[in-house]
Formats: structure tokens, sequence, C-alpha cells
């Protein structure tokens, strides 16, 4: 059995959600007769729900996650929203010209002050915008759910990880690109008693993005294996040529 450290499982992690959808997709056979594991879940680019698996993107920079499961209660959170993070994509832009330093209760930032924990304000936060990237997928949406932080996904073409069997509508909040500016409207139209049900969800379905050493029974190990196993049927195998 191949082990692998988390810490360089992660940079391999990292290596094919920037190489794997191109390399397999120059192979016509092997894009054509395998399940694709894949954290760029784009369906613009080739991504096929259908048969291949959308991999959430983790983001753990000690290769465990003691200490970053778990958070406060909607009352002991005093930030409506929050975001910090560099400007990659063109959804970021949108974002951080429309909220960065224009309202208290929407905190977006590309840096936080020198002291700030990043972690500390996801805690503080009811919402955690999670938008896409120079890829579709974030690790914030982990991060949230980990802090049970209910996470805002603004993304185009992303297939989120195992939507086959989680309802992502019952504990996140999908917010199109053109309504960046009415953020605050759609949060706050949100009743007290939603949101509480929204992040008790969250909390449920932690146990799924959790890395586990060794792999726990519904883990995100679980997970991944269980959306492949789905998707065996879907794939005939053709014949080389």
């Amino acid at each position: 059995m191949l082990h692998v450290g988390y810490t360089r499982l992660g940079h391999l992690l990292r290596y094919f959600l920037l190489q794997g959808p191109h390399a397999s997709a120059a192979t016509p056979y092997l894009y054509s007769n395998s399940i694709r594991v894949l954290c760029n879940a784009n369906a613009s680019e080739g991504f096929n729900p259908s048969k291949d698996v959308s991999l959430p993107e983790i983001n753990l920079q000690t290769g465990l996650t003691t200490g970053i499961i778990g958070g406060p209660s909607a009352s002991r959170r005093p930030f409506l929203a929050f975001f910090a993070g560099g400007l990659h994509g063109y959804i970021r832009s949108i974002l951080l010209k429309q909220w960065q330093g224009k309202d208290e209760d929407i905190q977006v930032h590309q840096y936080l002050r020198k002291g700030v924990s990043y972690y500390d304000m996801m805690r503080k936060s009811k919402y955690c915008i999670c938008p896409s990237g120079y890829e579709v997928a974030s690790p914030r949406i982990v991060e949230a759910i980990y802090l049970e932080c209910v996470p805002i996904i603004i993304s185009n073409n992303y297939v989120l990880p195992f939507s086959d069997v989680l309802n992502w509508k019952a504990f996140s909040v999908q917010v199109e690109v053109k309504d960046i500016p009415n953020l605050k409207k759609i949060l706050l139209s949100i009743s007290p008693r939603q949101y509480i049900r929204m992040q008790r969800r969250v909390k449920m379905v932690q146990r799924h993005f959790v890395v586990s050493s060794p792999p726990e029974r519904y883990d995100v190990f679980h997970m991944i294996l269980h959306s492949i196993w789905l998707r065996r049927l879907n794939l005939p195998i053709q014949p080389q040529d």
C-alpha cells in the first residue's frame, strides 16, 4: 500500500489541480475510459459530472485538522460576512471593487492587518464568502465548514463536491456573479431562524470533509471513494483502436 504524508499529498493534489485536466484530455483513451477525480471540477472545461468526481480542495498547512474544527454560535459572530484573499481571477476583482472597505458588516479584504487572524475572522462571521480564483474550486469552502461559518459560493460552472449525496442549498448560499452588488441584501433576506438551521446543517456535514489518519467512516476519504463507486456504472470501457 502506498502511504503518502498529508503535506506531500497536498502538494501533489495542487499539482494535479493545475495539470490533471489538461494531461488527461491530451490522451483521448484515458479521458474516455477513466473516472477523473479533480479539484478543478469546471463543467465548462470538460469536467463531466456523470463520470468524474469533484474533489474538495483542502488546505492543511500542518497536515492535521486539530484545533481548526468548530466555531461559536450565531449570537457570538458579530460580522455578517467575511473574505480575505489575493486578487486572483475576475470574480474576486468584482467582489473587492464592490465591497472592500465599503461596509462594516461585509468584511472584505485583500490583505488582513498584521496580527489579525484569518481563522478568527471566519469564526466571527456568520457567512464566509468563497469566490473562485483562477480555478473554480476554493479551499475556503472547506475552511468555512470546519469553522461552522455558512459558505457563500460565488462561482461559474463549479460542480460542488459530493453533490450527488449532499444538498448544498441546505447549508450554503449560492450567489451568481451578477448579484455580488446585492450580496448584503441577499444575506439580510435570510431570517435568523433559517440561518441557524443552515449553520446546524454545516456542522452536520462537517464530518464528510474531515481528513482523518487513519481514515474514519464517513470522512472525506470515504466520501471520495463513494463518489467513485457511484460513477462506476456510468463508464462503459471502450476498446482502444
